[in-house]
């Protein structure tokens, strides 16, 4: 008799807290998370067009600052990863530098890095990885030696890349709200479960008690 007292005593008290109660509780601690993680996003599109704009701008400065500020932000907050950032105008900016650099040399047949300029140019505006592309290939059309001293050292695009991945739990505000999501769910789960144990050991110990 004792026990069976113990066990309706144990299910009376967890019917106090009714599971609607948790769920709207959980729903609210959702529509929080929801809330920071979007924050953590808007920060980090912020921090990732002030990158895009200090490449522009041409302001290496600002570019690094830029980078570390985007860096930073990835690095610890939640749904903050930077995608791919792409310097296109400071890659643009050292093509062009390297094929002037280039015209003007002592060293290389100018007459051959500035055909390639001309041919490409006219096919491909500005100074993008197309333009690269088509340069190199006009260059190597002359061979032997001429290919070996005019040819231009372009600059790896894979440097001017930049991603930066976000943790997959940060602590912060996103953080501690998901947690707090995590804890409900595995109240509302652990309740469920201990009233249906509970109750299964009702009718079928207690029941003849």
């Amino acid at each position: 008799m004792t026990d069976k007292r113990s066990v309706k005593r144990n299910i009376k008290r967890l019917e106090r807290i009714k599971t609607w109660q948790l769920v709207i509780l959980l729903i609210l601690a959702g529509f929080i998370s929801a809330t920071f993680l979007r924050l953590n996003n808007i920060g980090m599109v912020e921090r990732r067009t002030a990158v895009i704009n200090a490449d522009k701008a041409g302001d290496e400065t600002a570019i690094r600052n830029t980078l570390f500020a985007l860096q930073r932000h990835s690095a610890g907050h939640m749904n903050a990863s930077s995608g791919v950032v792409y310097l296109e105008e400071s890659y643009k900016r050292q093509v062009e530098k390297l094929v002037e650099q280039a015209k003007q040399s002592s060293t290389v047949d100018r007459s051959i890095v500035e055909r390639a300029d001309a041919v490409c140019r006219a096919q491909f505006p500005g100074y993008s990885q197309a333009y690269v592309q088509c340069n190199a290939s006009e260059q190597a059309k002359y061979g032997g030696a001429a290919q070996t001293q005019s040819t231009v050292a372009f600059p790896n695009p894979e440097l001017y890349r930049h991603e930066y991945v976000s943790p997959l739990w940060s602590l912060d505000f996103a953080g501690a709200s998901v947690l707090l999501c995590l804890l409900i769910t595995g109240v509302i789960v652990t309740r469920l479960l201990t009233l249906a144990i509970l109750r299964i050991l009702l009718h079928r110990h207690y029941s003849e008690v």
